[in-house]
């Protein structure tokens, strides 16, 4: 399969790199600074037409548009992993989702995904704890709370009959509200990403929590994306169908 990369030279986009060409793929790395066999930005139009089977993205949303309306005009299945984005943008993925297949996660390691189905199971079977997400990341990560802290929160609240208040952060002088969960934001260091779910009431606590060690995992999952988002209708999928 030939996989064309864009943010090539980014943190992620260079282990996704690596990856795909350890499974043998043939990888078409994208970059607006490229470095040695790097494309040019400029040339993603004609590679995405002439050469590329499926497009992996880990760039910035206002890149990540771009490209993913690259995509769906020469019909490119396309895999997402930017985070950050607004509604506009949201709105534009959506869109090129009616003309190729569009895998959008926020998070593609496989331990966020069971993460996921467990603070389900503890939310509903703890309806009246108080919760509170915490994430960390390195020091140069742009967007807060990160895509996989918000994907947590939107999980917590479709296990719930009434949706939670989100709070980003505490000060001053106030009674925590039943009805808000707290987020709570971290950058420093390396980090390469945490997320922990704490449910907490009648003298016991439950702290759910996902590290994740390397961005290997991140760039792992989203090269299975790739490979199996290929040659399928045009749709918005979800990286849980993969693993499923």
């Amino acid at each position: 399969m030939r996989v064309a990369v864009a943010g090539a030279t980014g943190r992620t986009g260079r282990e996704v790199v690596a990856e795909a060409e350890s499974r043998g793929h043939t990888v078409l790395p994208v970059s607006r600074d490229p470095e040695g066999d790097q494309r040019d930005r400029a040339e993603l139009d004609a590679l995405l037409r002439e050469e590329a089977d499926v497009l992996v993205d880990f760039t910035v949303p206002e890149a990540t548009v771009e490209h993913v309306g690259a995509a769906a005009e020469t019909g490119t299945p396309v895999v997402v992993g930017t985070t950050g984005f607004d509604d506009a943008q949201l709105d534009a993925l959506a869109d090129a989702a009616e003309q190729v297949p569009l895998l959008r996660a926020s998070n593609f390691a496989k331990g966020v995904q069971a993460l996921l189905r467990v603070v389900r199971a503890g939310v509903e079977a703890l309806p009246e704890y108080d919760v509170e997400v915490t994430e960390t990341h390195h020091s140069g990560k742009r967007d807060a709370p990160s895509g996989t802290a918000t994907t947590v929160l939107d999980e917590i609240d479709s296990a719930r009959e009434d949706a939670l208040e989100r709070v980003y952060g505490r000060e001053g002088h106030h009674e925590r509200d039943p009805g808000e969960v707290g987020v709570h934001v971290r950058r420093a260091g390396t980090v390469r990403g945490e997320h922990e779910v704490t449910l907490a009431g009648d003298d016991e606590v439950l702290s759910l929590t996902h590290r994740a060690e390397s961005r290997r995992v991140f760039a792992a999952g989203a090269v299975d994306a790739a490979e199996w988002l290929a040659g399928r209708e045009a749709g918005s999928y979800e990286f849980s169908e993969v693993l499923a």
